[in-house]
């Protein structure tokens, strides 16, 4: 058996915990997780650290099965217990092998598993086998449009089944996209405010907010969104700030009254620049902006 073939049984038969509501999710939304990082390269070849955005990331994928689950996502499961499955070794802060997932903050990659979700063609048929193995069929169809896969002809059963319909489940599989590619492009930083807090147990205080609503776009291009944090997502959608194709803050003012003695105010972001992303690429797209001013903004645009 070769090292891929190997590594491909063994994702087929993680220990898992069979809870009420079916097999444990933590363990291969994880590995989903662990499967995207590789594929755009963040993937480290050695050691893995416990941070806030590996838990926003998986709280993403969790979207899925929140249905089923009655306790709130916890990455710090999957993140210790995946070394019984020999993917990684756990090790608490001052390098000793963690034995509960409270004290572990790194773990030590399996190098042969490493070589393996270098591979394109492995990590096609690990997401394959983990989307298929451990999800219901709506699950499944939402991941699979979350993963950017095609739905296989068996999982035409997802139309039956209760959590959702076929629709529902692309949009859910959609807007976990969306969030992945919004949030963690802004560094998990407020582009208004550049406030960025980031926890293990909540992942980042930022939304991934859309410009143009999505009620009435259903637009899920990253370039329809940017990342506001709770009080700054608010005053966006209540349209009392905007922005120009230039990317200067424009304030409506005259729209409210504020009180704001421990905080930089609202006003004064008036003709500031928005904080934007590395990659040029994904900086919001003029002609989502031009619909906020037009239809949102409750100032002279």
């Amino acid at each position: 058996m070769t090292a891929s073939s190997a590594w491909l049984h063994q994702l087929a038969h993680l220990n898992f915990y069979r809870a009420r509501h079916g097999r444990a999710p933590h363990k291969p939304l994880l590995l989903l997780v662990i499967l995207e990082l590789a594929e755009k390269g963040e993937l480290p070849s050695d050691t893995l650290v416990l941070t806030a955005e590996l838990a926003y990331r998986f709280d993403t994928y969790w979207i899925v099965v929140r249905h089923r689950r009655t306790q709130p996502p916890d990455v710090r499961m999957p993140f210790h217990h995946l070394t019984n499955d020999r993917v990684w070794t756990a090790f608490t802060a001052d390098g000793s092998k963690s034995l509960h997932r409270t004290v572990t903050t790194h773990v030590q990659l399996n190098p042969e598993f490493v070589a393996c979700v270098c591979d394109p063609a492995f990590r096609e048929q690990a997401r394959r086998i983990l989307v298929a193995t451990y999800f219901e069929p709506a699950e499944r169809n939402a991941l699979y449009h979350l993963l950017g896969m095609a739905v296989p002809s068996d999982d035409e059963i997802a139309r039956d089944a209760s959590f959702e319909s076929p629709d529902d489940a692309r949009l859910a599989g959609r807007e976990g996209r969306f969030r992945l590619e919004v949030v963690p492009t802004y560094n998990y930083t407020c582009a208004l405010t550049g406030y960025r807090v980031t926890t293990i147990g909540q992942g980042t205080i930022v939304d991934a907010a859309h410009i143009h609503e999505f009620s009435d776009s259903r637009n899920n291009d990253p370039k329809n969104g940017m990342a506001l944090c709770k009080n700054a997502h608010w005053l966006f959608d209540a349209g009392l700030w905007s922005v120009q194709d230039d990317y200067r803050i424009i304030v409506a003012v005259d729209a409210f009254s504020e009180n704001s003695p421990d905080q930089k105010p609202l006003a004064e972001y008036h003709g500031s620049r928005l904080r934007l992303p590395n990659d040029q690429s994904l900086w919001p797209d003029p002609k989502h902006l031009a619909w906020h001013r037009k239809h949102k903004f409750l100032g002279a645009a």
